[in-house]
């Protein structure tokens, strides 16, 4: 199956214009037959908030909200799985740093960022679940997003339920994530779908180099640093259900966990 990495440019405070950035980008995934598309984090309003009150404004219900219902007709109509970062408010007034999860025959999920970075912690409320894994079209996959890259347990939680594709809206400013990712692949033998943005909102330049990376680490495609890019490959889950490192070690059953109580103490 084909999956892509959608590198886009959003507008900041532009929420109207970057829906359709992500619909032509949609539009151009279903023309080559992709099945699963990946966009950045908060996509839709772009990132670099000084207040709250201005993301307030921008910030929108799941799954009733303006973009997931255009990712909704979008992955109907093209028989796409889409999974993409925006502002969640929730029914209390809190604000989430999301990623929501659609597909061919509806809404899936919506993932709120566990780990904020920098100045998110102003903005944001953090999530308080782990992510789910999805059964769709015949794979199974997962997402975290942008910061969460730091904290293994995401990935292997991940794994350990039966994730074969992690899918990565991010935002990212550091140059570690994309290395970072490349062990994810490996250390849990799964494919990783890294999807960052390009351009500058005020005092960040965010990285670009979105890529797609197979279980044994091999980057399938890498984007560029400073443009918009759909990044396509083809990708066979049946790999990332084999968790064998050799004939003989296997990622599940040679671990030891009853000497692992420290993670969680």
């Amino acid at each position: 199956m084909k999956v892509a990495a959608a590198q886009t440019h959003p507008r900041f405070g532009q929420p109207e214009e970057n829906r359709l950035i992500t619909r032509r980008f949609c539009r151009r995934a279903a023309q080559q037959d992709v099945r699963l598309i990946v966009f950045p984090e908060l996509c839709i309003t772009g990132y670099n908030f000084s207040s709250k009150k201005a993301l307030v404004r921008l910030a929108e219900p799941v799954p009733n909200g303006p973009t997931t219902q255009l990712w909704l007709n979008l992955a109907k109509a093209h028989r796409l799985i889409i999974v993409g970062g925006l502002a969640e408010l929730d029914d209390k007034g809190q604000i989430f740093n999301s990623a929501v999860v659609v597909g061919p025959k509806g809404f899936l999920g919506c993932y709120r960022k566990l780990h904020l970075f920098g100045s998110e912690w102003e903005l944001f409320s953090a999530g308080n679940q782990i992510p789910q894994v999805h059964s769709v079209l015949g794979f199974k996959f997962g997402a975290i997003v942008c910061f969460d890259w730091a904290f293994p347990e995401l990935a292997r939680i991940l794994m350990l339920e039966g994730c074969e594709v992690l899918c990565h809206p991010s935002n990212l400013v550091l140059p570690l994530a994309q290395r970072v990712m490349i062990a994810r692949s490996i250390e849990n033998r799964l494919f990783t779908i890294t999807a960052n943005r390009v351009g500058t909102e005020r005092d960040l330049q965010f990285t670009g180099r979105s890529q797609i990376i197979s279980p044994s680490g091999d980057i399938l495609v890498r984007g560029r640093s400073r443009r918009s890019q759909l990044l396509i490959t083809e990708i066979n889950p049946a790999e990332a259900r084999n968790k064998n490192i050799t004939p003989t070690n296997n990622l599940i059953t040679d671990r030891r966990v009853k000497l692992y109580k420290r993670l969680i103490s």
